[in-house]
């Protein structure tokens, strides 16, 4: 992988800030599994952070410089036992489907409006009301006996 610049590397450590580990090397060390796990991880996400579980800072130097050349990536931070590491998503393969020439997306139907452009507006039992009055309108309500 080529080199980054301190700007890109920067902003790559921006971005790794609030990251959690997906990946951890622990008693076994960085085993083929392991690096696997990795390479996977990393052409899903691009970027990734690595916990190592151990104390030895010149081990921990190593791994990281193991992952970078075996998995063509890029280390962008060391700190304590975190490791960030960095490669470019690949580009997703087309689909068979994808060859074809791009599809129109399917037109949506349009709610209909009604022709007078002022809408109904209906209560409840008005339907009930019109049929025992035979469609007539009353004019006077009756008033409902009080309860005092």
């Amino acid at each position: 992988m080529k080199e980054l610049t301190p700007a890109q590397r920067r902003d790559l450590r921006a971005q790794a800030h609030h990251l959690d580990p997906v990946v951890s090397i622990a008693g076994n060390g960085l085993t083929a599994a392991v690096l696997k796990e990795i390479d996977r991880s990393l052409k899903a996400h691009g970027l990734i952070k690595i916990r190592v579980y151990g104390d030895d800072r010149e081990l921990r130097a190593q791994w990281l410089d193991t992952i970078c050349k075996e998995l063509d990536a890029a280390a962008i931070q060391s700190i304590g036992k975190l490791l960030v590491v960095f490669r470019p998503k690949p580009e997703p393969e087309p689909k068979a489907a994808d060859k074809s020439a791009p599809r129109k997306p399917a037109a949506r139907p349009r709610a209909l409006k009604p022709e007078s452009g002022r809408t109904a507006r209906t209560t409840t039992g008005t339907s009930a009301a019109r049929r025992l009055t035979g469609g007539l309108k009353l004019t006077a309500r009756a008033k409902r006996p009080s309860s005092r």
